[in-house]
């Protein structure tokens, strides 16, 4: 009589993703309860990103109606709800994945997204951004300064070090902040025109007479307040190019 073993049989979960996760998902498997068959190690964190979704996205998860870590094990028959982040609703009572909320608000933006990182600089959020990021490094500064990475990349979302992070799906900068201020709840901590634009450093007054040989002779005939960045020693005023910051910054903080 043989003794092998029989393999264990798989382990089928059923799913249900909300909201805007169900972007990431097949189109057959949107907005609907759906059988997945799991390996028999599967924990919710694999299988969440196997059908497509960051973990990154997501907020919450209840595995048969209690809440549940991303590293519980998966069982035959379980019923799986995952939920992106919350703006309206107090989930506090709940538990959620993460075991603890950035106490700051920082980013690190990948290659793709210059622009969106210089429009967060605009509105007073710290972020990084080099064009010549690679992924690793990313992954590593993320982890090292508690930043938020941003990408349209949803692979690099996958990384098991990257705890916070946000899949951009709008393409042109104004939109990409625009859904960034919206998701995350921006607003009320924004700080407008405290960052230098490109050296995302502090800005800070100075006086006309201490910059007066560096401007332009209708700038300084204009103008007259002045803003520094001590990295860059770039000058900055209230010309046409900040007219048109302000209406943009308008636009995302209407009740500024």
């Amino acid at each position: 009589m043989s003794d092998a073993r029989q393999p264990a049989p798989p382990v089928t979960a059923s799913f249900r993703f909300y909201e805007e996760l169900n972007d990431f998902l097949a189109p057959h498997h949107r907005r609907q309860e759906f059988p997945a068959c799991c390996a028999r190690a599967a924990t919710v964190k694999h299988m969440i990103e196997a059908l497509g979704v960051p973990h990154t996205e997501v907020e919450l998860v209840l595995v048969n109606g209690e809440s549940s870590t991303f590293d519980r094990p998966l069982q035959d028959g379980d019923r799986v709800s995952v939920y992106p982040r919350f703006e309206t609703f107090d989930i506090t009572p709940l538990l959620r994945v993460r075991d603890h909320p950035l106490r700051q608000t920082r980013f690190i933006a990948d290659a793709h997204l210059g622009g969106l990182a210089h429009l967060l600089r605009l509105t007073g959020f710290d972020t990084l951004y080099d064009n010549h990021y690679a992924d690793d490094e990313i992954e590593a500064i993320a982890a090292r300064d508690a930043r938020i990475v941003l990408t349209r990349d949803r692979e690099l979302l996958k990384r098991r070090t990257i705890t916070h992070g946000c899949f951009v799906h709008a393409l042109k900068p104004a939109l990409q902040v625009a859904e960034i201020f919206d998701r995350l709840d921006l607003a009320r901590s924004a700080r407008p025109f405290t960052l230098c634009l490109e050296c995302n450093a502090p800005l800070h007054t100075i006086d006309k007479a201490l910059v007066a040989d560096r401007l332009p002779a209708g700038v300084r005939e204009r103008h007259a307040r002045f803003s520094t960045c001590d990295l860059c020693r770039r000058i900055f005023w209230e010309g046409s190019h900040w007219q048109h910051m302000r209406t943009l910054v308008a636009h995302l903080l209407p009740h500024g």
